[in-house]
């Protein structure tokens, strides 16, 4: 995953609440199981309102979402779509808490805010402003006003670092893990035979 540490830009509005997974990738796409191109497929029932502010040509960065963002079901494909779209932050006042962790494990960073901190920046959005999300520093800046949110820890250490949840382990627990396999290839040789 590429590492995030400042996004910064414009943000996208989308200001209805309830938006659920099958709104943001609609299940007839779930059969297509490859990252890279679900893009074209984000919300794609909405997109032929010509009003709707997300379209395949997104390059805002930062999504400034209604409440219970990606609630329902548990598709992953909802946070690929929305990466593959550019996106790397979405600000809301609550999430969908399958959403909210795969957002972590595909390289976004939820944003938890809250009712009057998201209408500001929905009215900086909306009228074409730019907004900077600091994950060192832990702020959403708009103009003068900078907005502290709070991350755990060690979410916001996987971000940083680029690591999915798999790097994380080996990154922390690779010493370990290899000399766990040095003492059990000596101890049961037959477990480590060459395969052919």
């Amino acid at each position: 995953m590429t590492p995030l540490t400042v996004v910064a830009g414009q943000a996208v509005s989308l200001p209805e609440a309830d938006v659920d997974t099958d709104i943001i990738y609609p299940a007839r796409f779930l059969l297509i199981t490859e990252k890279k191109g679900l893009g074209a497929y984000a919300f794609a029932d909405r997109r032929a309102d010509p009003s709707f502010p997300i379209g395949t040509d997104n390059d805002r960065p930062i999504l400034i979402a209604g409440p219970n963002f990606g609630c329902g079901s548990s598709r992953e494909q909802a946070p690929w779509a929305i990466g593959d779209l550019g996106i790397r932050v979405i600000v809301a006042e609550s999430f969908g808490e399958i959403f909210y962790g795969n957002c972590f494990r595909n390289g976004m960073l939820p944003i938890r805010l809250d009712a009057t901190d998201v209408a500001m920046l929905r009215g900086i959005a909306e009228a074409g402003g730019t907004i900077s999300v600091d994950l060192e520093a832990r702020t959403v800046t708009a103009g003068d006003v900078a907005i502290p949110f709070a991350i755990a820890e060690d979410r916001r250490e996987a971000l940083l670092k680029g690591w999915n949840d798999t790097l994380r382990i080996l990154a922390l627990h690779g010493d370990d893990i290899s000399r766990f396999e040095a003492a059990q290839q000596r101890a049961t040789p037959w477990l480590w035979t060459a395969r052919t």
